[in-house]
């Protein structure tokens, strides 16, 4: 992981003072000393006929204020590379701000990233970790492909934002593909996959002894993303010579 510093949210609500441009001037000197930073340059704006910009540029990064009278809310937010965390302006405009709320996030500035998954509701907000992005594209069949390298489960194959398949549980998903068939025709050992671009049903099928198998799949780059970044979940399907791949557009 490559940080490269850490950044606060602060949204006062309920304000029902509409603070003097000199008082946000004062507040960010206070600040700067609890955080040990080092302000550069001040520039600042009051709009008409209410409202008020603060942008404060620091060695270390920046902190900025944006107020909305009409709305009863102050917004703050505070970027550093310094070694103090900037949550400690948080304590000094709770006492500054006559507020009802406060709403505070913060996160790292850093090559982790969180990705959402599409299951997520409005009340409940869902992510991956990403450490890192392997390969992202449009196919020419028109599926947008990411392969991503998540916390939780190793490298990971998207389309459509939606998740399809990690190299940590893959097994589990594709053997149950697989025993779901075979149970319902066990003196059958040929085998038809229909999609399974990741190669992970042909593996198990392989995997369990199955004679020969037709795999139709409808994305052939799909098939080669996994190749280069899902070895775990498909290489063994390409070294066997029983398993004939038919890619396009099948029917």
């Amino acid at each position: 992981m490559i940080k490269v510093g850490e950044h606060i949210t602060i949204d006062f609500l309920g304000v029902k003072k509409d603070y003097s441009p000199e008082f946000y001037e004062k507040v960010i000197y206070k600040i700067a000393k609890a955080a040990k930073v080092e302000i550069l340059n001040v520039a600042s704006h009051k709009f008409q006929p209410q409202g008020f910009t603060l942008v404060a540029l620091l060695s270390e990064s920046h902190f900025s204020f944006h107020t909305f009278p009409e709305r009863g809310v102050i917004s703050f937010d505070f970027f550093t590379c310094g070694k103090v965390n900037p949550k400690v302006a948080l304590k000094i405009l709770r006492n500054e701000i006559d507020h009802k709320r406060v709403v505070t996030n913060a996160f790292d500035r850093s090559s982790i990233g969180l990705y959402d998954d599409i299951y997520s509701t409005p009340g409940q907000k869902k992510f991956y970790v990403v450490k890192d992005v392997l390969e992202k594209f449009t196919s020419k069949v028109g599926q947008f492909v990411e392969v991503m390298d998540i916390e939780e489960f190793g490298h990971a194959l998207f389309i459509d934002h939606e998740i399809q398949v990690a190299e940590k549980d893959e097994k589990i998903y594709s053997s149950n593909f697989f025993k779901s068939s075979y149970d319902l025709s066990k003196k059958n050992n040929n085998v038809a996959i229909i999609g399974g671009g990741d190669g992970g049903v042909a593996r198990a099928c392989l995997e369990n002894n199955s004679n020969y198998i037709d795999w139709f799949e409808l994305d052939p780059e799909i098939v080669d993303a996994c190749y280069r970044h899902l070895p775990k979940v498909c290489s063994k399907v390409k070294k066997e010579q029983q398993n004939k791949n038919f890619l396009g557009r099948c029917f």
